[in-house]
């Protein structure tokens, strides 16, 4: 995959809002085009207001022939997600294929980045996997009779001695956030090991050499251990706080991908979408902090997809509005404002609030000054 951290010439790029209307409107034609015949992504509920990220890019003539099949299957994935899987282990990993859905992340990913003639080969990295898994019963599986710990002990060795997969910061290489680079490079992000080996773990089951029931230990961020395993009739009620589910691994995979192509200036004091409301867009290029916006925008998309939070609404918004869209920045941040709870006591959320504040009404009068000079000219 290519991994190229700087931000990439495209239609979805920033402009100063000093420009006159003329050159507003001008550029609300380039980048949000209305008599698009392309069909935009299906929403999960049909009061979603559109997503946009294909079809400017169609608009541009970049293919997103790839970008758009991966995304048409995520969405066939994460369909399979009921409430119930989405909030299952990723020991047990029922409904979605979590591995095929963080290869289809990749896919889109690398189609944006890449504009390669050629799709990433999921079924390739999912062999990978298979072959990972049976490596393991080759030359570490235990008796039969063996004790649980010392299974996931010699399992924890294969992977992380024989193997060698280790934590990488993402901040220092955005490619450990991918599966595929994960397994290429077997270095990668604290998520990725973890869905390595919850992929490893069924593949184990489904084969008949897991006898027990098997948990996964997922650490803090902040500490440097690796994921392990654990009998889960042994486990303690604090235990519990370091499980992983379904959903939240993929939303944890989204929002890593979010954060680290969110182009705009990074602050480690403010959030998001506060940089991005009173930040100035990186045109700077060649520096991953500076982001991507087209990764950046198909975060956000899929984390609206997946229902994620109501706060994707709103942070999606402040990216159609620094792209130029603007009647579309204004649907999301309505509908954000119909979600979103009173009395927030946290500062942060103030701030946030206050932001969205300003945000509606300075996309409120960028547009009854498009309105205006547009009666003036008929």
């Amino acid at each position: 995959m290519s991994c190229s951290t700087g931000s990439t010439s495209s239609p979805l790029n920033f402009k100063s809002h000093s420009h006159s209307s003329s050159c507003r409107r001008k550029r609300i034609l380039l980048c949000n085009p209305r008599a698009s015949s392309v069909i935009t992504d299906k929403a999960p509920s049909s009061d979603l207001p559109r997503l946009i990220l294909h079809e400017s890019l169609d608009a541009a003539d970049i293919n997103t022939q790839h970008a758009r099949a991966a995304r048409e299957s995520f969405c066939s994935q994460i369909g399979r997600l009921t409430e119930l899987n989405a909030e299952s282990s990723i020991a047990i990993s029922r409904g979605a294929d979590l591995a095929k859905v963080a290869l289809l992340i990749a896919a889109e990913d690398d189609s944006l980045a890449s504009h390669s003639s050629l799709p990433l080969s999921v079924s390739s990295f999912i062999d990978n996997l298979d072959d990972l898994s049976m490596g393991f019963c080759s030359t570490y599986l235990p008796r039969s009779s063996a004790p649980p710990e010392i299974f996931l002990g010699n399992l924890e060795r294969y992977l992380y001695v024989h193997k060698g997969f280790h934590r990488m910061d993402s901040a220092l290489d955005a490619r450990s956030l991918y599966l595929h680079t994960t397994l290429t490079s077997r270095s990668g992000s604290l998520i990725m090991l973890s869905l390595i080996y919850s992929e490893v773990l069924k593949m184990l089951r489904i084969s008949g050499f897991l006898n027990f029931d098997a948990e996964i230990y997922c650490p803090d961020i902040l500490q440097k251990s690796l994921p392990r395993g654990y009998d889960k009739k042994k486990s303690k009620i604090s235990d519990e706080t370091h499980i992983m589910t379904s959903k939240s691994l993929l939303v944890k995979i989204l929002k890593d991908l979010k954060d680290a192509f969110w182009p705009f200036l990074y602050d480690p004091s403010s959030s998001l979408f506060l940089r991005a409301v009173h930040g100035k867009y990186a045109q700077h290029t060649g520096s991953f902090k500076f982001g991507d916006m087209h990764r950046a925008l198909a975060a956000c998309e899929r984390l609206i997809l997946l229902n994620a939070d109501k706060k994707e609404l709103r942070d999606y918004a402040v990216l159609l509005y620094h792209c130029g869209y603007y009647e579309d920045c204004i649907k999301y941040l309505t509908l954000f404002e119909e979600q979103e709870t009173e009395n927030q006591t946290n500062p942060i959320n103030k701030l946030e609030d206050e932001a969205v504040k300003i945000l509606k009404t300075r996309v409120n009068l960028i547009l009854a000054q498009d309105g205006w000079s547009n009666y003036q000219s008929s």
